[in-house]
């Protein structure tokens, strides 16, 4: 049966201001919802229903007396397993963390709650949020991997148990598990939302990002968890967004796409270069094959990057114990110890180079089209899938946007949008567009 459980976060926000919905209905749909799919899908690290649902009920005394409502008003919220709380515990996906419950709340979850969100509990992360397979399932099919190392947030979204959740990307973190998942996701700018209480492998690649049901939701809790971060060189003074309204207006009528195959092209299956070859052609003169010959081997200058940054964030715990780590993480970390200096520091100076060349590309288009995911979810779960299609643009620090439009053998594959950095709001609207086009 309908449950409003299934409600876009921008439609059950309508419905709670209205009246229609109270946040507490909201909230026990939700937990009904994860009472029937979690055994399968295994989403969550920590849920306490009983504490949901009395966060549920202040906000709706609150509204009740006539209380200012925040932008996210009685909305259920996960948070994934490697962002702190400071009422539920944090455990980062490994026994180094086992228990281990914070004094505070990261900042982008104080936000939520100064939003109004409930924060529903913390969805599983892969170990340290890096490669090694979690525990979390597929939720178009359980049989299937949800990707990493979001996969519980990707998940939760997915199988509709809350309408909203925090991810994070250092490689394709957000943006493969909303592509398996089936979800829209968001990897903004770098900086856009503030990492602080958020357990760190890269400074330098690091990005909170969100999952929702819609475009529309994607602007809701982003324009909820952005602001300038003094402490973090990486990110940046600006107004606050309102991505929100950006969205609201009549919306471009002309948008010129460019669809680069970028340099993991050989390494997607074939179904997913036809399924987007064919996407691209059919939007016509509205998308323009390009090649940007200066950025072939920037996802070889993520790849030192995030190796060197790992060695130094995670190193303490390689050499604490590496017994606690996994087979896959004690050998990343192996090649990571043995990164140069010299191939460190030259990625960190071409980032820049790397980044003028696309964005050259995008004075001339609204976006770059590109896969979200080598191919759909792989069956089974030896592993998260390849963030090639990803980290390049995590290095870049461009905001990207994975949509749920293509389908290859029953399971979801996401179209992703890529933009230049600090232009969200651009990014939106054009995806809004794309979505309008696909369904006309």
């Amino acid at each position: 049966m309908p449950s409003v459980a299934d409600l876009t976060a921008t439609e059950a926000l309508s419905q709670i201001k209205s009246g229609d919905l109270t946040s507490t209905a909201l909230v026990q749909a939700c937990l009904d919802r994860i009472s029937e799919r979690e055994p399968a899908l295994h989403a969550w690290q920590y849920l306490d229903p009983e504490h949901a649902l009395r966060q549920a009920s202040a906000l709706d005394k609150a509204q009740a007396d006539g209380e200012p409502l925040g932008r996210l008003h009685g909305l259920p919220v996960g948070i994934k397993d490697i962002i702190n709380t400071g009422d539920m515990p944090t455990e980062s996906g490994t026994p180094f963390f086992k228990d281990h419950q914070p004094e505070e709340d990261a900042r982008c979850v104080a936000m939520l709650r100064e939003a109004g969100a409930v924060i529903m509990g913390k969805t599983v992360t892969t170990e340290l949020a890096a490669l090694a397979p979690s525990k979390s399932r597929n939720p178009v099919n359980s049989a299937h991997t949800p990707g990493g190392s979001s996969a519980g947030s990707g998940a939760a979204v997915g199988s509709n148990m809350v309408p909203l959740a925090l991810g994070t990307q250092t490689g394709g973190s957000v943006i493969r598990p909303g592509s398996f998942c089936g979800v829209h996701a968001l990897k903004p700018t770098v900086g856009f939302i503030p990492r602080r209480g958020v357990t760190l492998q890269s400074h330098t690649l690091d990005t909170v990002g969100v999952y929702g049901r819609s475009v529309e939701d994607l602007a809701l809790i982003s324009d909820a968890t952005s602001e300038f971060e003094a402490g973090d060189a990486f990110s940046y003074a600006r107004a606050a967004p309102n991505l929100t309204d950006a969205l609201s207006g009549p919306g471009s009528t002309s948008v010129k796409l460019a669809f680069w195959k970028t340099p993991g092209w050989d390494l997607a299956d074939d179904k997913a270069q036809a399924a987007l070859s064919d996407f691209a052609s059919g939007l016509g003169r509205d998308c323009s094959p390009v090649e940007i010959a200066a950025a072939q081997n920037v996802s070889v200058d993520h790849k030192y990057i995030q190796a060197a940054e790992n060695a130094h964030y995670y190193g303490p715990l390689y050499d604490r114990d590496k017994s606690l780590l996994t087979d896959d993480l004690r050998g990343r970390m192996a090649v990571a110890l043995e990164t140069s200096a010299r191939d460190y520091l030259g990625a960190v100076e071409r980032r820049d180079q790397h980044y003028r060349a696309v964005a050259d590309v995008l004075d001339q288009f609204d976006a770059i089209l590109c896969l979200s995911a080598a191919g759909p979810a792989a069956h089974g779960y030896a592993s998260t899938g390849n963030p090639v299609f990803n980290g390049l643009w995590t290095y870049l620090g461009v905001p990207c946007i994975s949509l749920p439009l293509l389908t290859i053998d029953d399971m979801p594959l996401g179209v992703q949008l890529v933009g230049k950095r600090r232009e969200e709001a651009k990014l939106l609207q054009t995806a809004k567009w794309l979505e309008g086009r696909v369904s006309a």
